[in-house]
């Protein structure tokens, strides 16, 4: 291990792209695997390997809703949970917002109110246990059409469990137009929660441009094809929208076809806000740390650097002003004392 991947294994952080589901550890997807044996999901950990490895991104999209079919009974999803935040506590992860699709789950029937019931047990054992603060973003599974949509909305906004913060869109792009989820997106910011859908992965920067005006984002998933438009990178950088960038994920579904050619110096370059985020990280064999590592070879970054990359979290997110002093406070107190 460098100096510098020390440095970002110690360093406290935030992360607000990650998927409840898609963070689930070869661990724990064989267990499930194991408990569900109809399932086409290896059970061998080992195997998990090769099971994740995706030829572009449809098969990813396929592979991921395998793993959702796991998820079965409100014990599921409290395991998950619980243990998605171990593994983040390992990383010295202090806060997350973590993408939760509630439709993957109550279609499968579990009931509505066990789900929320079930994360939230999990979320604040998470917190008194773990130290890892966790708020939810729930999201419509795009590929699933406005029903999933309907039933997203309804659940956000009349159960609106105490841990939620946010409302995104997930999924495909191609052939899944935001703008058709305006509606659900008006309930959802109406109900106070934050905009955050995904767009430009997969398609070019009028995506982007329809989260923006068509679903009021107020941060982009991803937006890798941003830089296709400078008129719509002044933009972010005017308005100071983040982007949550995952380097990794962008190579693994081929949004990108190398690492090196990944747009974030552009982006940064250009002034825009940019997160880093791991977002499925065992399916992607990455984690936010090595995430970290990757970002600071694209961008040439000292821990200086590292530390400020990782602030920039801390002010895209949606915690509230005491918790984004306290975590700046945290990075600029360990940045100060570490010794490489």
């Amino acid at each position: 291990m460098s100096a510098l991947d020390s440095f970002i294994a110690g360093l406290p952080k935030a992360e607000l792209h990650v998927h409840h589901v898609g963070s689930a550890s070869p661990r724990i997807v064989a267990e499930l695997a194991a408990r569900h044996p109809d399932s086409p999901v290896p059970t061998d950990p080992e195997a998990l390997a090769d099971f994740f490895t995706f030829r572009d991104f449809a098969h990813f999209i396929e592979v991921y809703l395998s793993v959702v079919d796991l998820i079965r009974d409100a014990e599921d999803v409290r395991l998950l949970t619980y243990e998605v935040a171990r593994d983040m506590a390992r990383q010295n992860i202090r806060y997350a917002e973590l993408t939760v699709t509630p439709y993957s789950s109550t279609r499968r029937g579990i009931p509505d109110v066990a789900f929320v019931e079930a994360i939230e047990d999990a979320r604040k054992a998470a917190e008194s246990e773990l130290g890892v603060v966790l708020r939810w973003c729930f999201d419509i599974p795009g590929e699933a059409g406005l029903e999933s949509a309907e039933e997203t909305a309804r659940i956000a906004c009349d159960l609106g469990p105490e841990g939620l913060v946010s409302f995104g869109l997930g999924g495909p792009e191609i052939g899944v137009p935001r703008g058709q989820f305006k509606p659900y997106f008006d309930r959802a910011i109406a109900a106070g929660l934050h905009s955050v859908p995904h767009a430009g992965e997969t398609t070019g920067p009028q995506t982007i441009w329809d989260a923006l005006t068509e679903l009021r984002a107020e941060r982009i998933g991803h937006g890798t094809s941003a830089t296709q438009d400078p008129r719509l990178l002044a933009h972010l950088a005017e308005h100071r929208i983040p982007l949550e960038v995952c380097p990794t994920s962008n190579l693994a579904t081929r949004a990108v076809t190398d690492l090196e050619r990944h747009p974030l110096k552009e982006m940064v370059s250009a002034g825009v806000l940019v997160t880093i985020n791991s977002d499925d990280p065992p399916m992607f064999g990455t984690d936010l740390n090595t995430e970290y590592a990757v970002a600071a070879r694209l961008l040439e970054l000292d821990a200086h650097g590292v530390a400020e990359l990782a602030k920039n979290a801390v002010e895209a997110s949606f915690m509230d002003d005491t918790g984004k002093a306290r975590l700046r406070k945290e990075i600029d107190v360990y940045t100060s004392t570490w010794r490489g």
